[in-house]
């Protein structure tokens, strides 16, 4: 992923949803959808609850707890990370709080303009943002417009939303978009991912294969969600989330979601 967001909030970013970070399986996406790559997705569909009940989520707003680890399977510390969307008019809201990785950003995706409070890496509280929001340009644009589009409903909507569906191999499916590839290992009797997998681009300079597992889901209104996941760069457990609290369609209004905190603080409890 193009940005120059630190390693560490980057791979918790990319552990929360589908396709968040830049993931490009090789050979290259096929240049339109195929019959098995649809009846997969559709099949995916139906174990999620249904194209009709995912399509009708109108807002959702969650919660998720991450810790995160390196290389050697050390912990780096918990982030606690509130998500917003809002599907028509498309727009995002994150607010994150963590050592060395707390921020919050927001994106109207109809614009592609938005603002963050980028994180505080010189001060004594390892906890705070600088304070001072900014306009989302470059490479922090570009991860926002990422995030968006790779959100979950949007990719579990990939047919609707006028994105390259294909199957590489029996029971993966691939969904493509913005340049952007994933596979998704699905159970064969329940239709569920199982994994993701691509390659990481969270570091730009240092791709690496990339894996995320599903490991329990819940639903709401009908819908299943993953609710806890484990992330795996190069083979090695590198973050684990689990959501603490789900809802959608909660009546969530563009103008909250736009609104700066007076304090320029996450608007999150501290973990």
């Amino acid at each position: 992923m193009p940005t120059s967001r630190p390693f560490l909030p980057c791979l918790l970013l990319a552990s929360l949803f589908p396709t968040l970070a830049r993931e490009n399986p090789t050979p290259a996406p096929s240049a339109s959808s195929t019959p098995e790559g649809l009846r997969l997705l559709h099949k995916m569909q139906d174990g999620l609850g249904g194209a009709e009940k995912i399509g009708s989520v109108r807002d959702l707003e969650e919660t998720i707890r991450a810790e995160a680890f390196d290389a050697r399977g050390s912990s780096l510390g918990e982030f606690r990370k509130r998500t917003r969307w809002i599907q028509i008019p498309s727009t995002l809201r994150l607010d994150q709080i963590g050592r060395g990785g707390t921020y919050v950003l927001y994106l109207d995706g109809q614009s592609n303009s938005g603002w963050e409070i980028p994180p505080d890496t010189q001060g004594s509280d390892p906890l705070k943002t600088t304070g001072k929001p900014i306009e989302l340009i470059g490479g922090e644009l570009e991860f926002a417009k990422a995030y968006l589009s790779g959100f979950e409903i949007n990719i579990w909507l990939a047919d609707r939303r006028g994105y390259i569906v294909t199957s590489p191999r029996p029971d993966v499916l691939r969904i493509a978009h913005d340049g952007a590839a994933t596979d998704f290992t699905m159970d064969p009797k329940t239709g569920l991912p199982i994994k993701e997998a691509g390659v990481s681009l969270a570091d730009p300079n240092h791709p690496v294969p990339e894996e995320t597992q599903y490991r329990d889901w819940r639903e709401i209104s009908g819908v299943r969600f993953p609710t806890h996941k484990v992330k795996l760069l190069s083979g090695v457990k590198r973050g684990e989330t689990t959501t603490e609290t789900l809802r959608v369609n909660v009546g969530l209004r563009p103008q909250e979601l736009a609104a700066k905190p007076a304090d320029a603080s996450p608007e999150i409890p501290r973990p």
